[in-house]
């Protein structure tokens, strides 16, 4: 009693302090802890601290893999037990047997990648609080096992279901009996791969949809359909020939071996599993072929909803440019009715100078009817002159009237004087530039023929 609540006591306050393990990349399950003053002993045999089994490739850790010792300065090492695969630590293999030197953050990796570049077996060395990683570190075999110290165990024959992974050569079957001619070799045993495909599937195969749910212990590519399409041949021609065994045991002619009823019923059990597993691996094949049938159209779905998003992406992007081009048209056909309507108005204003012109000329035109044409001659006053009544006529047109009556024709006063106006002249000039051609034409013609007629 009182060493059990030491050690509680003990965990408890330890919970606190910061342990050494190896965390998996990429899972919160399955963290190596590193006990100190314990040399922790890494592989996929029975009697090692922590026991790693590949569902992808049995064989990738051997029985001894490698193991993890703390030197006294309180650094650890890690060294490689003649690993198949070997050791890897930030990407380099480090060499067999020989201890090499870790820190905090070091990249372990056990094992080589046999699809791709996946690495399965992948930690980062850390120090962690107890209590925050406690329900994420793995369940060792030897926890606390102390340095040089080995379990001893005591040996006991594994059946099928729990025979461990070997690479040795089958052996002959044993019998008590002289006559060797009934040893025969075992079943060529299947590969290792393809038997932890078997122990790993549950006795009643599912459909397809449960076996296809673990997409990392049973990934669905052309090399495993492959390998798989091979073991199942492999296993018929172990059916086949345990077949003939059996028929050739049974036709053989009766003797007085006791053994043989023995052998037969062995063949046939043998024969049985190995039905067993043809068919579960026949069902294995046919839920990745259905697997490997969605992937393809569950690809073929992607790249139609890929080219269907890329398809309204310029559908959009082209009516954003037809609306640009929208605005641009609307913004020209603003500036045309502009320029339109600055035309017009232009065009009314000439109209409207034209028109005050044309009345200013008819004006002109009236003024000089009126007021600026002799009584005489009916036209513009050539050499204007004024009389003493203050009447005026052409210098001419007075001359030739005086000759018959000295008095004013239009008020009848006597003509006492008269005085040329050339402020008149000087006005009816000015005038007169701004009438037409055939106006200037005519008054040019009268005005040379009384010059004419004057000499």
């Amino acid at each position: 009693m009182d060493n059990a609540t030491a050690d509680n006591c003990a965990d408890e306050e330890n919970e606190y302090a910061k342990i050494t393990c190896l965390m998996r990349v990429g899972k919160n399950s399955d963290w190596l802890r590193l006990f100190d003053n314990t040399e922790i002993t890494v592989g996929r045999g029975v009697d090692v601290t922590y026991q790693l089994l590949s569902p992808n490739c049995p064989l990738m850790i051997s029985r001894l893999h490698c193991t993890f010792k703390q030197r006294e300065d309180g650094q650890w090492t890690v060294t490689d037990k003649k690993s198949l695969n070997g050791v890897w630590v930030n990407g380099k293999r480090i060499p067999v047997e020989v201890p090499h030197q870790l820190k905090l953050g070091d990249s372990v990796q056990l094992g080589v990648p046999v699809v791709g570049t996946f690495v399965e077996f992948d930690y980062i060395l850390v120090q962690q609080h107890l209590k925050d990683i406690e329900l994420f570190l793995a369940k060792g075999h030897k926890v606390g096992t102390k340095i040089g110290h080995l379990s001893k165990k005591p040996k006991r024959k594994l059946n099928v279901e729990e025979v461990e992974p070997s690479t040795s050569k089958p052996k002959l079957y044993r019998c008590s009996s002289s006559d060797k001619s009934f040893a025969r070799p075992c079943p060529q045993p299947l590969t290792q791969h393809r038997w932890q495909v078997s122990q790993a599937l549950p006795k009643e195969t599912g459909t397809s949809t449960q076996v296809q749910e673990d997409n990392s212990c049973y990934p669905c590519d052309v090399d495993n359909l492959q390998m798989y399409s091979q073991n199942i041949l492999i296993l018929r021609e172990q059916v086949d020939s345990t077949q003939r065994r059996v028929a050739s045991l049974e036709g053989e002619p009766q003797r007085s071996d006791p053994h043989r009823e023995e052998q037969v019923r062995e063949l046939q059990s043998q024969l049985e599993m190995l039905r067993a597993k043809m068919y579960t691996m026949e069902t294995l094949e046919k839920s990745f072929n259905e697997a490997k049938r969605q992937l393809e159209a569950q690809k073929t779905q992607h790249q139609e909803e890929l080219l269907k998003k890329q398809l309204e992406d310029a559908l959009q992007e082209q009516k954003k440019v037809i609306d640009e081009l929208a605005l641009s048209r609307q913004g020209f056909e603003e500036i045309l009715l502009a320029k339109n309507k600055e035309l017009e108005m232009t065009k009314e204003e000439k109209e409207k100078a034209r028109a005050q012109k044309e009345e200013v000329v008819t004006q002109v035109t009236e003024v000089l009817e009126n007021e600026l044409q002799c009584i005489i001659c009916s036209e513009l006053f050539i050499e204007a002159v004024i009389l003493n009544c203050a009447h005026s006529f052409c210098s001419h047109c007075i001359k030739q009237w005086r000759r018959k009556k000295d008095e004013c024709p239009i008020c009848r006063q006597a003509i006492q004087s008269q005085t040329r106006c050339l402020a008149l002249d000087n006005c009816i000039d000015g005038m007169v530039e701004n009438l037409s051609l055939d106006m200037k034409a005519r008054r040019q013609t009268l005005i040379n023929e009384r010059k004419g007629e004057s000499i």
